[in-house]
C-alpha cells in the first residue's frame, strides 16, 4: 500500500512539473489559447460525466453532449447569444430528443446528464469570462490567485490530513462520501489557502488585502465541496476515478473539481464587489 502511494505521489509530482508551467503561461497569455485550452478541458470533463451517467441511465449520445459543450464554450468566448437563451435551447432540444429514445427512463436519462452538462459548462464558462472580462489586468490577477489558493489548499489538506488526521477531531469531515477526509485536513487546507492569498497579495499592489483575504477564505472553505460533489457522482456510478486521463490524478473532473466549483464565486467577487 505504501509503495502504491509513493508511485501515485511521484506521478502527481511529474504531472505537476509538466502541467503547471503550461497552465501559468496560458493564464498570463489569455485570449484565444486560454479559451482553446479550457474548452478542451470542458469537453473532456463532459466526456467523463457522460461515462458516469452511462452507469445509471441512457443519456443522449456522446457526440450530442460534446457538441453542446463546444457551442457553450464558443458562446462564452464569442457572445452569440445570452447564456440563458442557450440554456433554454439546450434543455428544449434534449427534451424533444428524448421523445425519440426508447431506452431507459426519460426522467433518469435527462436527470443523469443535465446537471453535469450545465455544471461543467457554466463553471468553465465562468473561468473564461473571469479571465477575459475583468478590466486592467484584474482577471489575470484573480485567476492566478484562484489557482494558487486551490493548489495551496490541496497541498496543505493532503499533508495536514496525512499527518494530523484524527488526532484532534475524531469525527470525519463527510464520511458518507469521502471516508478519508478529516477536519484536520480541512482546517490545514483553509490555512494554506489563506496563506497563499496573503503571500500572493503582498506581491500584487493592485490586489486589495480585503479581496485577497476574502478569496483565500472562500476557496479554503469551499474546496471540499467541489471534491465532495464529484465524489457523490462517482460513488453513485460505482467508480473510483472519473477517468485515467491524468496519471496520478485520475481525470479532468478529479483534478479540476475545486476549480470548477469555486470559479463562479470568484467571478462574482471580481465583477460585483
Amino acid at each position: 500500500m505504501g509503495k502504491l502511494l509513493s508511485v501515485n505521489l511521484l506521478q502527481r509530482i511529474v504531472v505537476a512539473l509538466a502541467g503547471i508551467p503550461l497552465l501559468l503561461w496560458l493564464i498570463q497569455l489569455g485570449g484565444l489559447w486560454f479559451f482553446l485550452f479550457f474548452s478542451l478541458l470542458a469537453l473532456l470533463a463532459v466526456f467523463e460525466f457522460h461515462r458516469l451517467a452511462l452507469h445509471k441511465a441512457h443519456p443522449p449520445a456522446l457526440w450530442i453532449v460534446l457538441l453542446i459543450t463546444a457551442l457553450f464554450q464558443a458562446n462564452f468566448y464569442l457572445h452569440w447569444a445570452e447564456v440563458w437563451e442557450l440554456m433554454l435551447a439546450v434543455v428544449l432540444s434534449l427534451l424533444v430528443m428524448e421523445l425519440f429514445l426508447k431506452e431507459g427512463s426519460p426522467l433518469l436519462n435527462l436527470g443523469a446528464i443535465l446537471p453535469g452538462l450545465l455544471y461543467v459548462n457554466l463553471s468553465f464558462g465562468s473561468l473564461l469570462r473571469l479571465r477575459l472580462d475583468a478590466a486592467d489586468g484584474k482577471g489575470e490577477i484573480m485567476v492566478f490567485l484562484m489557482f494558487f489558493c486551490v493548489w495551496s489548499a490541496d497541498i496543505f489538506a493532503y499533508f495536514g490530513g496525512s499527518s494530523l488526521g484524527g488526532k484532534f477531531i475524531h469525527r470525519k469531515l463527510f464520511e458518507r462520501l469521502s471516508p478519508h477526509k478529516t477536519w484536520e485536513g480541512f482546517l490545514s487546507g483553509l490555512a494554506g489557502s489563506v496563506a497563499a492569498a496573503m503571500i500572493y497579495g503582498s506581491f500584487i499592489p493592485q490586489l486589495p488585502v480585503s479581496t485577497a483575504l476574502l478569496t483565500g477564505l472562500l476557496i479554503g472553505l469551499a474546496s471540499p465541496a467541489g471534491d465532495l460533489i464529484e465524489s457523490m457522482f462517482k460513488r453513485d456510478a460505482g467508480v473510483k476515478d472519473s477517468s485515467g486521463l491524468i496519471p496520478g490524478h485520475g481525470g479532468v473532473l478529479d483534478r479540476f473539481d475545486t476549480i470548477m466549483f469555486v470559479s463562479p464565486f470568484i467571478y462574482f467577487i471580481t465583477m460585483h464587489l
